[in-house]
């Protein structure tokens, strides 16, 4: 190589080592503190446990053929719970793939709609005025650009509000996230990417997904900073996220944060894991379980024992009947329904379907 060419980039070989605050025996770091209250945090573990069990009902119902496919979030309840911990529902806005049921309960949008939403019920795509949430995206990546946009009109309406985009390392290889990201950099858009790194894009480990060690450091790129945590501690996440938050709210712009964690369950019930996982590997995470840490450093402070656990295991499977039977009791759609929630005020062609449609059923 010649003395006059530049020498070249050289990307990392190790990945950096993940922000952790609250290892796996549930002891916070030394010389560090709790982000979160004691209120907070059981209030986040509340959450938490409700999408893991959450999961069990959708995943016995689907089996019984009662709902539609499903994708459970089990094993990476830190990831979405500190992070929503982190927002103002007031103000803040989220963007969620499809696994992100409990950032959504926080943000207010009643248990009820999400079950209708997965039972396939037109009423379910319906979020309540009021409620910032996106409806959950299935196409990869697709809610990405549109967390930049919500973000970005926000800005320009002097709004001191900030967007969250949840989706997974798959999703980052998606034409959509380049776009996003690099849109975001331009506009200093008050929009946190939330890149749930669970190793697996389906059945494709993260190894062969990309070169890159860690998907933090595309950030820079973009002209934004990368931030890589833990994502099974949840004090780890909601502080990232709360820098974060803190960031775009005064003008800092976007932040890309890459949580670490594992998909414990299959990807969806369409899934069959058993044909592609190490065993060994997935015993391993499972002792970084993110509720059992949370519950062990309640104990630690005498908040938690298995009476507690008892009792709000019990509280939190009537709250998620309740919803099901709240959910029960909306009529099932009709053929009207196809026509509705299409455009806020009706085009002459839609209303000819519409009456050309009924006249016939």
């Amino acid at each position: 190589m010649s003395e006059k060419c530049p020498p070249q980039f050289q990307p990392g070989k190790k990945p950096v080592e993940p922000h952790c605050l609250l290892d796996s025996n549930g002891v916070v770091t030394e010389g560090a503190e709790s982000p979160l209250t004691i209120e907070q945090t059981l209030e986040a573990l509340r959450l938490m446990m409700l999408g893991r069990a959450f999961d069990t009902k959708c995943f016995s119902l689907q089996r019984q053929g009662k709902l539609g496919t499903f994708a459970p979030l089990h094993g990476q309840e830190a990831s979405i719970v500190g992070s929503a911990m982190a927002l103002n529902p007031e103000t803040d806005w989220i963007a969620p793939q499809y696994r992100e049921m409990p950032a959504a309960i926080r943000q207010g949008l009643p248990l009820e709609n999400i079950i209708l939403y997965r039972q396939g019920h037109p009423a379910g795509g319906v979020v309540p005025t009021g409620v910032n949430v996106m409806q959950f995206q299935i196409s990869l990546a697709a809610q990405i650009p549109h967390a930049v946009g919500l973000a970005w009109g926000m800005q320009l309406q002097q709004k001191n509000g900030v967007s969250i985009a949840y989706f997974g390392e798959g999703s980052s290889s998606e034409g959509d996230f380049h776009e996003a990201c690099n849109l975001a950099g331009v506009t200093k858009a008050p929009v946190i990417f939330l890149l749930q790194n669970n190793q697996w894009a389906i059945s494709t480990p993260r190894e062969i997904q990309s070169a890159t060690v860690d998907f933090a450091t595309r950030a820079p790129g973009y002209g934004f900073p990368g931030v890589s945590v833990d994502g099974n501690d949840l004090f780890a996440v909601y502080q990232a996220v709360a820098e974060a938050v803190a960031r775009g709210r005064n003008g800092g712009g976007p932040t890309l944060i890459e949580c670490h964690t594992y998909r414990m369950w299959a990807h969806t019930t369409a899934d069959d894991p058993t044909r592609y996982v190490n065993e060994a590997v997935e015993k391993a995470w499972a002792l970084r379980d993110p509720i059992d840490r949370v519950q062990k450093y309640l104990a630690s402070q005498s908040m938690w024992d298995e009476e507690k656990a008892a009792e709000w295991e019990q509280e939190i499977t009537a709250e998620i009947q309740a919803g099901f039977d709240k959910a029960a009791t909306v009529p099932p759609p009709g053929p009207a329904d196809l026509y509705e929630h299409v455009f806020a005020t009706p085009t002459e062609s839609l209303l000819r379907q519409r009456r050309a449609h009924l006249q016939e059923t």
